[in-house]
């Protein structure tokens, strides 16, 4: 149970995992396209021999296993998970689904709200990853709202290097983020599911100046 009463559940769907919130569906196991595809477009855009990344929220842990596949071996990867249950369910049950990327000696766990981790750390990360909810329309707690602000893009761009590069994970579009993106440099990019015309998720870019 979160701290606000709402509850999250692991729940296993015959040879496929579902984390759900609230008894809703908030992530599974089924495919991990728009995940790869988070770490790969963000990853490309720094230097990855020695890249520190920053990625809010472990889900299954595709997207950190993407990103260590990605970067060097000089690299570092912080990820800041705000749900300890979620880290436990990583080193057990869900550890093979991505191949034990916890296990990995370039990956540290923070417990804790990636806000707080970008607070503390001005002008410290290549890269920042936002995979902490469904999208900006559908956060899961509600302090996260802030993150999809211009002050919490603000944030963000602090707690990059110059020219780093903030990428964004929606399972949809989203009209109020695109507004508040309109006083940034970004760009946006959808990633097909299942290839021709399936469903598709949107990632949105955004760069620090130089």
């Amino acid at each position: 149970m979160l701290a606000d009463g709402d509850v999250l559940t692991l729940r296993r769907d015959g040879g496929d995992f579902e984390i759900r919130f609230n008894l809703h569906e908030l992530m599974s196991s089924r495919n991990a396209v728009s995940e790869t595809a988070l770490a790969k477009i963000a990853c490309a855009r720094v230097d990855r021999r020695s890249a520190r990344v920053l990625i809010g929220g472990l889900g299954m842990g595709y997207t950190l296993r993407a990103v260590l596949d990605e970067v060097g071996r000089e690299a570092a990867v912080i990820v800041a998970e705000l749900v300890p249950e979620v880290v436990e369910w990583n080193r057990g049950p869900l550890s093979d689904l991505a191949a034990r990327p916890l296990d990995d000696p370039r990956a540290t766990v923070r417990v804790g709200d990636v806000a707080d981790v970008m607070r503390t750390s001005p002008a410290a990360f290549d890269a920042i990853l936002m995979d902490v909810d469904n999208g900006p329309d559908a956060v899961m707690v509600a302090a996260n709202r802030f993150l999809y602000s211009a002050g919490g893009v603000r944030l963000i761009l602090r707690a990059l290097r110059p020219g780093g590069v903030l990428a964004v994970w929606a399972a949809d579009r989203s009209a109020g983020f695109e507004r508040v993106l309109d006083g940034f440099a970004h760009e946006r990019m959808e990633v097909n599911l299942r290839g021709g015309g399936g469903p598709v998720h949107t990632i949105y870019l955004v760069r620090a100046a130089m």
